[in-house]
């Protein structure tokens, strides 16, 4: 068995290592790519086994302790993260492998899986940091490589990859000087040390206010959703699927990480509310736009901006009282979400392939090559949906039950609204797919059932995940800082 302190070290290591080796050798990019992303899932699995089997623990790099000393934690939280992560990142890495290379072109291709390799490995270093200085070097890390993967597309997607390198550094600059107030005033960084000395004090309020905004920006939440739809809307498939389901998350992540650990005394009524509105309006401005869009990844991007939305309901139900059933419901409806999102971005991505057009209105008629991106695309809207037995459907079933708990009536009927509006954007694109397409010139004949099959693979990955939720829970409780 592998020791447990390596664990942490080859799902940081390998993929950077791993960068360097296909920047060297670019005729190696694929099989390294997929060789890695085959040792990493293995790796992110054996550590969710580990966390069910012992519970969470600390590695301290170079056996020096905080606060003169930086570790990494894994959790429940994290081990989860990290699992999806993985399976993402392979699925995304087969699909853009798999893709027919003169029907999508990529400016410098031979910077595309270095990229993504140091996107994986910035994002695995994120879920493991246990201090705030190291997660805002991996921020930057996620920053940078996103950034440049969103780029490669080329056209007008150079354009929206500068709006994200513009937000996302504004994003970190206010995340960095919440940072440097906290340190002024508690001399740690340390997520544990800090949890175990924060005082409600002005000072650390507004280093709360400045990292919560910062991250709320980088999370795309509304009204700070700007950036979000172009770059997800048109970056390569691939991208457009690890940007909507993991990055996205890592900012969520973030958030949850220092309002149920260190800023926990902060959390008042007033706080959890503002959040929970926030997380409200997201749902619904993001549902009403995502209805509005004509282009298949343009609706795909704006269903994003409105299901972070569920997320953040956490605040205010868990500041009600029902913390352990918002905490777990908003998690898993996270995780569902990622799963499904990038099954959808994969599974448009095949599909636009198909017929040289993503626009609504050209995507019926002959469907030969994408049956099974389209019956992807449908079991994915399902958990989106959030019906059973889907993941989906637990976690919206697990934050309903935490709505009436607490009488929080307000928020269930925006959970209830909310659906309803995932269900109309998703039902129109898969409308679609039964009317009479447009003849173009561009459309091809035949694809990779590779395309298809790996955003199947995540499609049934969060239907299966409502099926495994009482060790989704038992996972999530483990290490996550709340109490029931």
């Amino acid at each position: 068995m592998i020791p447990e302190t390596t664990g942490p070290v080859v799902l940081f290591s390998l993929p950077l290592a791993a960068a360097v080796v296909v920047f060297i050798r670019p005729r190696w990019s694929v099989a390294v790519t997929l060789a890695s992303g085959g040792i990493l899932l293995a790796t992110a699995l054996w550590v969710v086994v580990a966390v069910l089997r012992r519970g969470p623990w600390r590695q301290d790099i170079g056996g020096w302790t905080a606060p003169l000393g930086i570790g990494w934690t894994v959790d429940g939280l994290s081990a989860a993260l990290l699992l999806l992560m993985a399976a993402v990142g392979l699925a995304g890495a087969v699909f853009h492998a798999a893709r027919p290379t003169g029907r999508t072109p990529v400016r410098d291709p031979r910077f595309f899986w270095p990229l993504w390799l140091f996107l994986w490995g910035g994002l695995n270093a994120l879920f493991l940091a246990a201090d705030l200085f190291n997660v805002y070097v991996a921020l930057e890390f996620v920053s940078i490589a996103s950034v440049g993967l969103i780029g490669l597309a080329g056209g007008s997607a150079q354009a929206a990859a500068w709006r994200y390198l513009l937000a996302t550094l504004l994003g970190s600059t206010i995340y960095l000087l919440g940072v440097a107030l906290l340190y002024g005033r508690y001399a740690a960084l340390d997520l544990a040390l800090l949890a175990d000395g924060v005082e409600p004090d002005l000072v650390t309020a507004v280093a709360a206010a400045l990292m919560t905004l910062g991250l709320l920006l980088k999370a795309a939440v509304f009204p700070l959703h700007f950036w979000l739809p172009a770059a997800h809307g048109r970056a390569p498939p691939a991208v457009s699927a690890v940007l909507s389901a993991v990055v996205i998350a890592a900012a969520y992540y973030l958030l949850v990480r220092l309002w149920f650990g260190p800023f926990a005394p902060l959390l008042g009524p007033e706080v959890a509310t503002l959040l929970g509105l926030l997380g409200a309006a997201a749902v619904l401005w993001g549902g009403l736009q995502a209805l509005l869009q004509r282009h298949l990844k343009m609706l795909i991007a704006y269903s994003t901006v409105s299901q972070l939305g569920y997320g953040l309901l956490v605040f205010p139900l868990a500041a009600a009282g029902a913390v352990q059933q918002a905490w777990t419901g908003a998690v898993m409806l996270v995780m569902a979400h990622g799963l499904a999102k990038a099954a959808l971005f994969l599974a448009a991505g095949a599909i636009v392939l198909r017929h040289g057009i993503g626009r609504l209105e050209a995507l019926g008629g002959d469907q030969q090559g994408v049956v099974v991106a389209w019956v992807a695309f449908a079991i994915a809207s399902a958990s989106l949906v959030g019906l059973p037995p889907t993941g989906g459907f637990v976690g919206k079933w697990w934050l309903a039950q935490a709505t009436l708990a607490t009488g929080g009536y307000f928020w269930l009927a925006v959970l209830m609204l909310g659906t309803a509006f995932t269900a109309g954007y998703l039902w129109r694109a898969l409308q679609a797919a039964m009317r009479p397409g447009w003849e173009t010139s561009g459309g091809l004949q035949a694809l990779s059932p590779a395309l298809g099959l790996s955003a199947l693979v995540l499609a049934l990955g969060a239907a299966l995940l409502g099926l495994a939720a009482p060790i989704a829970a038992r996972l999530l409780d483990a290490g996550s800082g709340v109490a029931g």
